[in-house]
């Protein structure tokens, strides 16, 4: 009974995780002009060959800011490579996410939209028993 429990405790805890990696683009101050419009996360095999799960936070904003200028201002929160990376969003689909397919509700429909994501860090053992990593 305790090993099902574990099992049944690992989507739970790593879809927590993901979620606090959404949390953390929203604490971050938003740039002037700028708001947002969605909140996503999902953990599992998003990306690559072979097993392992991955943790994905994003936030989509609506920004009159440009490109470059949304760049430079995450950058100063940017820990590694993987934080807070920003780029345009011309549709509703998820393209960051190789495996399986994920949109925003919101529809997007013009220019001035864009998507700031990170990836996360699971924690172990319930990353390394989770079945959506293999």
């Amino acid at each position: 009974i305790t090993i099902l429990i574990f099992f049944f405790l690992c989507p739970i805890i790593n879809d927590y995780t993901s979620k606090q990696v959404t949390k953390d683009l929203l604490q971050v101050p938003l740039p002037e002009k700028t708001d947002v419009i969605e909140e996503f996360s999902r953990s599992g095999k998003l990306e690559g060959n072979g097993n392992g799960m991955q943790f994905f936070g994003a936030i989509l904003i609506q920004s009159d800011l440009s490109l470059e200028e949304l760049n430079e201002y995450y950058s100063d929160y940017r820990k590694t490579q993987w934080d807070y990376i920003v780029e345009e969003q011309n549709t509703q689909s998820i393209d960051v996410i190789e495996h399986g397919y994920d949109s925003f509700n919101a529809e997007v429909a013009s220019q001035g939209y864009y998507i700031v994501y990170s990836w996360g860090k699971g924690l172990p053992p319930f990353e390394y028993f989770d079945l959506r990593g293999n």
